[in-house]
């Protein structure tokens, strides 16, 4: 009984100990905010360099609900653990952040901490956001102060147990989040620090072009590598690999395009890639934009994973070819080499990397590049009615044909992909 004893004692001391190196590492860095400051009147400048950062922090698409008012929340955001609805950013006093002060906001931008201390989903990409300075900060928050009041409660998670629990967040937190803060690069151009700013901190990039552990926490080691969209069944693209969306080799011109109309020469924003450039970085300055491009262009190469090996059968391939010579060639040419505004697929990265998700994607629901002001009149593709094997005998076509080596798609994968 007595090593019973002692070992319980043994245990309950060191839940202490990890209860109280949770609480820490949830609060380090933190400092008290002034409940009773005042809020400065923003001037015109603060607020117009606020409405430039929302911009480019896309806040208003998860902000702001479909035929809802702008930033008033109620957005559900889909995640593997149950829908988070994003809150009221406008300055209603009850529903909204009308009784926040700047030290607030920035301590939900820097620490994931909102205003009555709880602590906030990292579906709001605070991991990232911890990064944008004070003064961005403040401008931001002096911008949404200025909107239009709107009365409306946020709308209460709907997560399964334990992800509902403040204890269980504060764990995840203490393993997988730490305030930071950006740092410049004394040996990169201003062009280039200020990029890395962009895509880093308010461009947030990596909450979806980064692979994603078993409790959804990125892998900071592995920074704008590609993943898996969470539930929106779309792949973002590593940004450091140029078999999938990295752009070392591009003219820096096609990048800039790429960003601020949605289309280049050398490709076109589709999927929810189309939407940040409409609701984000086609507002961007041009500027910005080639800052943004500069980084993207120094991206460190890592050495890929090697390709599963999987082929389809000659009938499976026949089929494809059928259904490419049917659905495709008119636009895209016999031998895939494209036809006027309609890209070519030879060699062409949706099709030959790695995952397949995109292509299958495109293929159930259409490609459609973003409306902008460079690129008023976009060509879209159509969906293409065909069933599950089909889409796979032509996806597994296509992956094959013209010299390409990817592997096939199986039915299953389509089936899992719709």
């Amino acid at each position: 009984m007595r090593a019973r004893g002692r070992i319980a004692v043994a245990l309950f001391a060191l839940l202490l100990v990890a209860c109280a190196a949770v609480w820490w590492l949830n609060v380090r860095g933190e400092d008290p905010v002034d409940e009773a400051q005042a809020e400065p009147a923003a001037s015109p400048e603060q607020i117009r360099h606020g409405a430039y950062l929302a911009r480019a922090g896309n806040c208003g698409a998860c902000h702001t609900d479909r035929g809802g008012p702008p930033y008033a929340g109620g957005k559900g955001i889909p995640t593997p653990f149950g829908t988070i609805y994003a809150s009221n950013l406008t300055p209603d006093l009850e529903t909204g952040i009308g009784s926040w002060n700047a030290a607030h906001f920035w301590r939900a931008m820097h620490h994931g901490r909102s205003k009555d201390g709880r602590l906030l989903y990292p579906a709001f990409p605070y991991p990232s956001f911890t990064l944008i300075t004070r003064e961005d900060s403040d401008a931001l928050f002096a911008y949404l102060r200025s909107q239009v009041p709107v009365h409306q409660s946020n709308r209460p998670h709907q997560l399964g147990f334990p992800y509902n629990l403040q204890a269980a967040l504060a764990v995840w937190r203490a393993l997988f989040f730490a305030p930071g803060t950006f740092e410049r690069q004394a040996n990169q151009p201003e062009a280039w620090n200020r990029g890395a700013y962009l895509v880093r901190a308010l461009g947030h990039c990596d909450a979806c072009h980064a692979p994603r552990n078993i409790l959804g926490a990125t892998r900071a080691a592995i920074e704008l590598t590609g993943g898996l969209i969470p539930n929106q069944h779309w792949y973002a693209p590593s940004l450091a690999d140029t078999r999938e969306a990295g752009v070392s080799d591009w003219p820096i011109d096609d990048v800039v395009a790429l960003l601020g109309n949605g289309i280049s020469r050398r490709g076109a924003a589709m999927g929810p890639m189309a939407d940040v450039v409409f609701r984000s970085t086609q507002h961007l300055s041009a500027t910005d934009l080639r800052a943004m491009a500069i980084y993207l262009q120094t991206l460190p190469h890592l050495a890929p994973a090697p390709p599963r090996e999987r082929t389809a059968k000659p009938e499976t391939l026949e089929l494809g070819q059928r259904l490419y010579a049917r659905e495709c060639a008119r636009c895209h040419g016999e031998r895939g080499e494209g036809k006027g505004p309609y890209p070519a697929l030879v060699n062409h990265r949706t099709v030959t990397m790695g995952p397949h998700t995109n292509l299958v994607r495109v293929i159930v629901s259409g490609g459609f590049p973003p409306t902008t002001a460079g690129n008023p009149r976009p060509y879209g593709m159509p969906s293409l009615a065909l069933d599950d094997e089909e889409i796979a005998a032509l996806a597994s076509y296509l992956r094959s044909a013209w010299g390409h080596k990817a592997p096939a798609v199986a039915a299953f994968e389509v089936r899992d992909l719709r």
